[in-house]
């Protein structure tokens, strides 16, 4: 991919690029960016007491279970990236948890479920929670060693006593959620207002959320996966028929993991959905260097051809992450191969600059050789690159008694298929969606980014990153508007995990792009839909933190935060 990084380097300012009418924000000591004000404002509290990116970003996400539950929390998972300024090396987390060990498709099917995969409501589908570990990982083996585990979780456990009002994008979620979590516990208090969902403005207190944070506080790990709150997470899955056990929480580990890459993009291996990105950027470098296309930087933005190409490399990276994408501890999973050279030319060459490709299915490498990102740096040089999820929304809905949380049901993305890679057993991990990111040049720090949002995200990481190649500052590239190919409409596709690459799938064309574009993209065959007002959140949440350095030689932080959400991004100063 040709790249002008003068232009990357000081990008012209275009105010039709800031629908949004941000600016970026500068910093040279750090900046925390996330969808939620005060949580962003409980990252910036650790780096004032000394804690780096990594503490910063475990304050930041213990926040987010408060001010944006709908989407995240304790009861979820969690990925993040750490790029660690001393030794130049991106170091990997994977907070994912597994199946219960005596989970079985038999056992699933005896329940009369008969469709492809667990539905999101049945209590099966809860995978151990690996946020509570990852966050107390995270500050353990990544953080600073300035600010004990008691000061990272103090903003948060003040906000869930305290109170804190409910955000607009936030209250809206929180209301389609309310007869989920009515219909999914009998405590469902514990997460409403009066019975009711809070609507902006209204302060929401969680003082059960509290005392499990307290907890994680005072006993660690074992604070969550043994004692109180294990017993109570065990004991309502199994009243809902779910067969998961104390002993599947107490063995769940936090894996640290090598990342992937291509080029100069890092992202987090298998099980997670990270490799969709990669493969998508190499199918696109192939068809330059294979003159399908001309320079991709230098073709008009998201102009018919430009969305065709980039809608057409990354379905045929969906094909490949949908069939081979899997927990790489149960099945081999062949990464050096799906990112090899000779398999990515491959894969180029079943690209028609003129019309959809209508047999766009998974290759064969081997034989031919609702979630929230949010992201940190500090004044050290340190960046973190982090994503939490509970899934659907509220995950299952489902609140373990007096735990102040819901339960995540990741488990749906497992395929009830036997012969499938990713089909469900017990003790494994499933296809996962979330995925954080982040681009080197060399080995100086580039991007720390994400983009959250079901199978949106590697399709917003493609998108957001091309942006900045062709001298997008952060704001203005999270402030375009985007493309999503879906599975499913824009309320389900969260959850929808068949058909991400199909080519009978919808791909919806976000407000601000012109609708002569859409109707070109439907004469090469693309079912092209619009899509605007709160449809929009289909298009993700986006964050950016970039790396720059002025003339002195001082680095300076350049951050954007997306305007679909309802948060900011902030200097540390």
């Amino acid at each position: 991919m040709k790249i002008d990084w003068a232009k990357v380097e000081k990008p012209e300012i275009v105010f039709q690029r800031f629908p949004s009418r941000r600016s970026a924000v500068y910093s040279t000591k750090g900046i925390v960016s996330s969808s939620q004000p005060l949580a962003v404002e409980a990252g910036l509290e650790i780096l004032r007491k000394g804690g780096n990116a990594a503490d910063a970003a475990v304050a930041t996400s213990a926040a987010l279970n408060v001010t944006e539950s709908t989407c995240c929390g304790v009861g979820g998972d969690a990925f993040c990236l750490f790029y660690d300024a001393k030794t130049k090396t991106v170091k990997a987390l994977n907070g994912s948890g597994r199946s219960p060990a005596k989970l079985t498709i038999d056992h699933v099917r005896a329940q009369g479920v008969t469709g492809s995969s667990i539905p999101a409501t049945n209590l099966n589908s809860v995978t151990v929670p690996g946020a509570a570990a990852a966050w107390v990982d995270t500050v353990e083996k990544l953080g600073s060693g300035n600010v004990t585990i008691a000061e990272v979780f103090a903003p948060a456990i003040r906000l869930a006593e305290e109170g804190a009002p409910v955000s607009e994008i936030n209250g809206y979620s929180w209301a389609r959620g309310e007869q989920l979590i009515k219909n999914a516990s009998p405590n469902a208090d514990e997460m409403l207002l009066n019975g009711k969902a809070p609507y902006p403005g209204q302060i929401m207190k969680m003082p059960t959320l509290a005392n499990t944070f307290k907890a994680i506080v005072e006993h660690g790990k074992d604070g969550f996966y043994k004692g109180r709150v294990a017993e109570a997470i065990v004991e309502l899955i199994q009243s809902k028929g779910g067969v998961m056990e104390l002993e599947d929480l107490a063995k769940h580990e936090t894996s640290f993991v090598e990342p992937i890459s291509y080029s100069f993009q890092n992202e987090c291996p298998p099980n997670g959905q990270g490799i969709a990105a990669l493969l998508a950027l190499g199918i696109l470098d192939n068809m330059e260097e294979q003159g399908k296309i001309k320079s991709l930087l230098e073709m008009e933005h998201n102009s018919a051809k430009y969305l065709h190409t980039l809608i057409e490399a990354l379905r045929l990276a969906f094909a490949d992450t949908q069939y081979y994408v899997t927990d790489p501890d149960v099945e081999h999973i062949p990464v050096k191969e799906l990112l090899s050279k000779e398999y990515l030319a491959k894969r180029a060459q079943l690209f028609d600059p003129e019309k959809t490709n209508p047999s766009v299915v998974h290759g064969n490498p081997v034989h031919s050789s609702d979630t929230t990102y949010f992201t940190v740096s500090d004044q050290w040089g340190n960046a973190c690159s982090f994503i939490q999820s509970n899934y659907a929304g509220f995950g299952t809905g489902a609140i373990p008694k007096g735990c102040g949380f819901t339960l995540q049901n990741r488990g749906s993305n497992f395929t009830l298929d036997p012969n499938h890679v990713n089909a469900l057993k017990g003790g494994k991990r499933p296809y996962h969606t979330i995925i954080p990111a982040m681009a080197l040049r060399g080995d100086e720090l580039f991007l720390s980014y994400g983009v959250m949002g079901g199978f949106m995200q590697p399709q917003g990481h493609i998108q957001v990153l091309l942006n900045i190649l062709r001298g997008f500052t952060p704001q203005a590239a999270l402030d375009s508007p985007r493309f999503c190919i879906s599975a499913g409409s824009p309320e389900t596709q969260a959850t929808d995990t068949g058909n991400a690459g199909d080519i009978n799938s919808e791909v919806y064309i976000e407000e601000g792009i012109p609708d002569a574009v859409l109707e070109e993209l439907r004469a090469m065959g693309h079912d092209a839909r619009p899509a605007g007002g709160l449809r929009r959140g289909m298009f993700g949440r986006g964050q950016v933190i970039q790396k720059t350095v002025d003339q002195s030689g001082t680095t300076v932080w350049v951050a954007g935060s997306d305007p679909r959400g309802d948060g900011h991004a902030a200097p540390h100063f």
